[in-house]
């Protein structure tokens, strides 16, 4: 096998983060888009998975997290509890307050969402070459540390 000639292309960086703006972009949706529908908008699923991933937060938090106003976090929540995929629990401290967190029905929910979008990426992912994905896994370390930054 005969090597390729590697060639070093110079990019600016605004020029790479509107490139990887667009192709995040563009990824984030079609895995969101191997979501059953019917099941979860995207702004439920979302307060959902925030709080999954925060444990447990007031519906000010949780609106402050996704960046909405409270009568949207309202809505989203009270549909969320009809299906029973959160519930609340008074608050510790603060008796007019309450916490929200996910049912084991909500978490289930998010592990298969969480699956169906692995394994579209994963097949995805088994159709390069093993260079690719090489080089892929040594991309997603350096966004890891963007992403932590």
């Amino acid at each position: 096998m005969t090597a390729r000639p590697t060639t070093v292309k110079r990019v600016s960086p605004t020029v790479l983060a509107g490139n990887l703006r667009g192709v995040i972009t563009l990824i984030n949706r079609r895995m969101r888009a191997t979501r059953p529908v019917g099941e979860l908008t995207p702004g439920q699923f979302s307060a959902l998975g925030s709080l999954d991933l925060a444990g447990a937060l007031t519906p000010s938090e949780l609106a402050e997290s996704e960046r909405v106003r409270p009568p949207t976090i309202t809505r989203i929540v009270a549909k969320l509890e009809a299906a029973g995929l959160v519930r609340r629990t008074p608050h510790a401290t603060d008796r007019r307050q309450v916490i929200l967190e996910p049912t084991e029905q909500g978490r289930a929910v998010l592990r298969q969402a969480r699956r169906a979008r692995e394994a579209w990426l994963a097949q995805q992912l088994a159709e390069l070459d093993p260079d690719e994905r090489e080089t892929l896994r040594q991309a997603a370390e350096i966004l890891i540390r963007i992403a932590r930054a």
